[in-house]
């Protein structure tokens, strides 16, 4: 059982502004700590409804320690349930896509209807009741084609979320794409370090030079006045299409839509849109990108040509696994519209440049003489909201688990 007051302890001795004390980033109590406190009480992006097309699709993932699968009703409802038998526990469906008229336990056969009510289970006592063995339900809310799920009894609000962001997100029109590509890393470090590493470009210039190409890591070094003018023109252009930039943000997530570096329209080696249908209602294509990120786990980039989807993982202390997504227009043929290695170049490339960081940080964080430094106010702002986030939630379960005053946090910081 996890000591809370120890971790109440390190929440305690966390400076403000600075990085989180070692135990963090290695010790296997605080990993099971973050799998309940963190990634089962908070919401998760999953994918696209778009993968789940019609009646008997499924998408089944881990979320922490739970199975979890995603199923499209006959009444084309989505639902989401804890992808755990009520016979003895098995898990009834294999992390993936996959469409079957019903969810069968591969264990004893137990078979659920796609709502999830239980409808065969052979060899039972006679007073056995089916209808008390119905799957356990798992919170979904959806987002423009996007799909987001929570396990905790009582999600955080959504509402907002869903509000804010759902008419930046609308003229994508994501429900009429597909997933051309999904792909899964495996990185030798803690989810917190990968998660760190995703919220800033502080890296950016030296790590990822094709990314630089077109992603504006640059921008920081223009003056203020500079940096006003590509804003305006650039949110003058957008408003002239019916697109909203923002930024919005709440406690657990932010969105906003940014130009890329000029001469590009896509964050693709080259700057060029790699798929030649543009998705939804966006004219030429050349719109910049709409950045969302939700805490603890994601970040994602709606292009003019294609959407991005990076999720992390936690499976060890010092393990996590990265899942990417890329979704272009249904219309689009592949071979003819586009190529899958021009598709995900630039992210792949950028995934694996990432995971060499991340491990290295890891190796450098185990060290005896780690000492948590601060963060740049200004290059790393993103990834002080992240902790500050982290030690808040962290904080909230133990005050509520061990019934007495939160931990001593920091206030979070609004991202610049």
């Amino acid at each position: 059982m996890t000591d809370l007051a120890r971790i109440r302890a390190l929440l305690d001795q966390r400076r403000p502004g600075h990085a989180l004390p070692r135990e963090f980033y290695t010790d296997p109590d605080i990993f099971e700590f973050d799998t309940e406190a963190i990634y089962h009480r908070s919401w998760i992006m999953v994918g696209f409804e778009a993968e789940l097309p019609s009646p008997g699709c499924t998408l089944a993932l881990t979320v922490g320690r739970s199975p979890v699968v995603v199923v499209r009703g006959r009444d084309g409802t989505l639902r989401a349930f804890f992808n755990s038998c009520r016979h003895r526990g098995a898990q009834i469906c294999a992390d993936g896509l996959a469409k079957r008229p019903r969810l069968v336990c591969p264990y004893h056969q137990w078979a659920y209807d796609l709502q999830g009510n239980l409808v065969h289970a052979s060899r039972m006592a006679p007073d056995f009741d089916p209808a008390e063995h119905a799957l356990r339900p798992v919170a979904l809310r959806t987002v423009a084609g996007t799909i987001y799920v929570c396990l905790a009894d009582a999600p955080p609000a959504f509402d907002e979320f869903h509000d804010q962001f759902e008419p930046m997100l609308a003229p994508h029109q994501l429900h009429r794409g597909k997933v051309a590509f999904e792909t899964t890393l495996v990185e030798r470090a803690n989810w917190k370090l990968v998660m760190e590493n995703a919220r800033e470009c502080y890296h950016c210039a030296v790590n990822h030079p094709e990314l630089s190409v077109t992603f504006p890591v640059g921008r920081r070094s223009l003056t203020v006045a500079e940096q006003q003018k590509v804003s305006e023109a650039f949110d003058a252009r957008m408003a002239e299409q019916g697109l909203p930039t923002g930024p919005v943000e709440g406690s657990w997530w932010q969105a906003g839509r940014f130009p890329l570096n000029e001469g590009t329209q896509s964050l693709t080696m080259d700057g060029k849109p790699c798929v030649s249908r543009t998705m939804g209602r966006l004219g030429s294509g050349d719109v910049g990108s709409l950045r969302w990120a939700l805490e603890p786990h994601s970040f994602a980039h709606a292009l003019g040509d294609y959407v991005f989807m990076f999720s992390a993982m936690p499976t060890a202390p010092e393990e996590t696994v990265v899942t990417a997504k890329w979704l272009v227009s249904a219309d689009a043929v592949e071979g003819v519209d586009y190529t899958v290695p021009r598709l995900t170049e630039l992210w792949d490339r950028t995934n694996l440049q990432d995971r060499a960081l991340a491990e290295n940080n890891q190796r450098g964080v185990r060290s005896a003489g780690f000492v948590p430094g601060p963060y740049s106010p200004d290059a790393e702002s993103l990834v002080l909201r992240f902790v500050d986030w982290y030690c808040a939630k962290a904080g909230e379960f133990v005050a509520e688990s061990a019934g007495g005053p939160g931990a001593r946090i920091a206030e979070p910081a609004r991202a610049a």
